[in-house]
């Protein structure tokens, strides 16, 4: 058969790789790759399978519409093969009237394969009374034939050596006519494409129409059963081969019936039970004298007919056809046409084309089945998902380069997950970031405002200040006017220290970072911010390597912060936690209170400057913003969590502050 010309290819603009074709190959003959499924000439049977199930009609059949139409237009005289199974394609008609429509299309001959059936079904009684002993495996099945020489190459010489129907038709017309005249195969079957180009055969079929194709022809040149005239078949007139697309038709039409008693002559068909036969076959489990089977469901079941009716139903107008014409048969005119065609070669020869492949070490396998995350037991769901039997079938198509590991569903639904998962996780930290950018952005407009604001009301209040002092100096603190001094002088100095904040929060200074013992820092921090008496405060120190470089002034300023506005959530008492934790190129400063909890309306809005819960003149609203700042000085980051709902847990706040180990480079 000749291997480098493709009978079906793959549109890839329709194909959605659903792997229905790779399931329903029984030759693993289509290989994914890039996400298309593709074709593999040299593995391809023929079958046709890929090219039925496809719901997108992604499978292109190989046309032979344009070589047909132009032998139709030649000189040559042009035969026309009509398989027997057309009574299950043309349902619409009698036959009078499709083999007139045939002979409008311009066939100057229009023969029967089933009597090419009939001297193939005497050959073959013929092979086995001369040969008693001898296992066979038919051949009037392409599709068969060319599996067993692909993927059962030892099984050739059990390949009975005759022909197909449609060669020995050719054969009969090529007597009657002269060698000279061109034979179009018409049938179901698209094997007999690759059939009419073996290289172990004479080209005598020089077209081959599927009734797909064939009635694509006849609605180009507009011929309908009304527009035809009837007329018959060509002589000879066949017998019992009308028979031969039923499965088990080619045993009635020898004689040689399935007994089940004996278990000498098997027929099967269809896409399982055909591969499961042979495989028995060969291991010599079954005593098989003859075994007569089929890649379709008989060939009413081809791929090249579109007749979408029942399988019976297809079967019972075969059946009626056959009836009809037994009926109208001239018996002695057959038997004489029999022995007239008598001389005609039959025989034919087959040659392995060995596709199979070496199976994968244990090794490669279960590398394979790794990446797809299978490792246990439990994994191996052998789904048929990808298109192959079981997990490990898949892992070895991937192996050679037929499979790809994102067949696997299962897989892919957890690599899926775990994108998605990536992808929220990354959207998170993206919405952070740019809120962290914009708060940056925000703080550094109101410091550039602040710090001239600030430098422009300094001067002006120390000038105040100093008169107010003055003036309280020469009048004395009994009289009146020197307790509304007393009051300028508060209100003033309470000036003076939003102006210093101001002044902190917009200075620009950079980080002075040298090797600070984390734990001693926090000691002498909590000793400089001490609790009230009310308020417990303890220090869990859970670091393994407590130096860090760090600007140890402004780091105090940090926690000095958070103290002190945890002790301010509390003024009825509590608990305050340091927990100091570490890693390699990070420290961990943890402040925990068991206050009443930020709620989220203002905790989106804490690091804000001035931004404040506390009662006028107990805050500015700047700590939290000065110490935003010199945490990202240090390239850090700061967060908290709380909790206000006693019903949810323990209230409480806890803000971490992350600080790099040492300085990024």
């Amino acid at each position: 058969m000749n291997n480098n010309i493709p009978v079906v290819n793959t549109i890839k603009e329709r194909c959605r790789v659903c792997f229905t074709c790779v399931r329903e190959c029984p030759a693993k003959a289509i290989r994914i790759r890039d996400g298309q499924a593709d074709v593999l000439a040299e593995r391809c049977i023929g079958c046709g399978n890929c090219v039925r199930v496809c719901s997108q009609n992604a499978k292109q059949v190989r046309d032979c519409t344009a070589n047909a139409r132009m032998l139709l237009q030649g000189e040559a005289r042009v035969a026309a093969l009509v398989a027997p199974s057309f009574p299950a394609e043309f349902a619409e008609c009698e036959y009078h009237e499709f083999i007139g429509m045939l002979r409008a299309l311009g066939f100057d001959y229009v023969h029967e394969v089933a009597f090419g059936a009939d001297l193939v079904a005497r050959q073959y009684k013929r092979l086995l009374e001369e040969n008693p002993g001898k296992r066979y495996i038919a051949t009037t099945c392409p599709a068969i034939f060319s599996y067993v020489e692909r993927y059962h190459p030892d099984l050739v010489p059990a390949l009975a050596p005759i022909v197909s129907p449609m060669i020995a038709a050719a054969r009969v017309a090529r007597k009657l006519y002269g060698p000279e005249v061109r034979c179009v195969f018409i049938g179901p079957c698209i094997a007999k494409k690759s059939e009419m180009l073996s290289d172990m055969m004479p080209r005598e079929i020089s077209a081959t129409l599927a009734f797909s194709e064939l009635r694509q022809l006849l609605y180009q040149h507009s011929i309908s059963p009304e527009k035809s005239v009837p007329s018959d078949f060509d002589p000879p007139h066949s017998g019992n081969g009308m028979l031969f697309p039923i499965s088990g038709g080619m045993l009635q039409a020898a004689n040689l019936p399935e007994d089940l008693m004996s278990g000498e002559i098997v027929a099967a068909d269809g896409r399982e039970p055909f591969v499961g036969a042979i495989r028995e076959f060969q291991s010599s489990d079954v005593d098989v004298t003859l075994l007569e089977v089929l890649a379709c469901e008989g060939c009413i079941s081809g791929p090249g007919i579109t007749n979408e009716a029942p399988l019976f139903r297809r079967r019972s107008l075969v059946s009626r056809y056959a009836r009809t014409r037994a009926a109208e048969t001239d018996v002695e005119a057959w038997r004489a046409n029999i022995d007239r065609f008598a001389d005609i070669d039959l025989t034919r020869g087959f040659q392995a084309h060995d596709q199979r492949f070496d199976i994968p070490s244990d090794e490669e396998i279960e590398k394979v089945l790794r990446t797809m995350k299978k490792t246990d037991p439990e994994d191996f769901l052998n789904c048929g998902a990808c298109g192959y039997d079981t997990c490990r079938e898949h892992a070895i198509a991937i192996c050679k380069g037929l499979a790809e590991s994102e067949m696997c569903l299962p897989y892919t639904i957890e690599e899926l997950k775990t994108a998605v998962g990536d992808l929220a996780l990354s959207h998170q930290q993206l919405t952070k970031t740019q809120q962290a950018l914009m708060h940056s952005e925000r703080l550094a407009s109101m410091g550039q405002l602040a710090a001239g604001i600030a430098h422009e009301l300094n001067n002006p209040l120390g000038v105040v200040l100093m008169y107010t002092h003055l003036l309280r100096r020469e009048i004395g603190e009994s009289e009146r006017m020197g307790k509304d001094l007393h009051t300028i002088a508060e209100q003033a100095d309470r000036c003076k220290k939003i102006v210093a904040g101001l002044l902190h929060f917009a200075r620009q200074n950079k980080v002075l970072r040298q090797p600070v013992n984390i734990p001693e820092l926090l000691q002498s921090c909590m000793k400089g911010f001490p609790a009230p008496e009310n308020i417990s405060v303890k220090l869990e120190n859970n670091m393994t390597t407590p130096v860090a470089d760090v600007d140890g002034d402004q780091v105090t300023q940090v926690v000095g912060n958070l103290l002190t506005n945890a002790y301010d959530v509390m003024p009825d008492g509590g608990a305050v936690i340091v927990r100091l934790t570490d890693g390699d190129d990070r420290v961990n400063i943890e402040i925990e209170d068991t206050g009443p909890g930020i709620p989220e309306d203002i905790g989106k809005n804490i690091f804000e400057p001035f931004f404040t819960t506390k009662s006028i003149g107990k805050g500015t609203g700047l700590g939290l913003s000065i110490t935003y700042g010199i945490v990202k000085m240090h390239s850090g980051d700061i967060r908290f969590t709380s909790n206000c709902d006693p019903d949810q847990g323990p209230v409480g706040t806890t803000f971490s502050v992350m600080l790099p180990r040492h300085e990024h480079g």
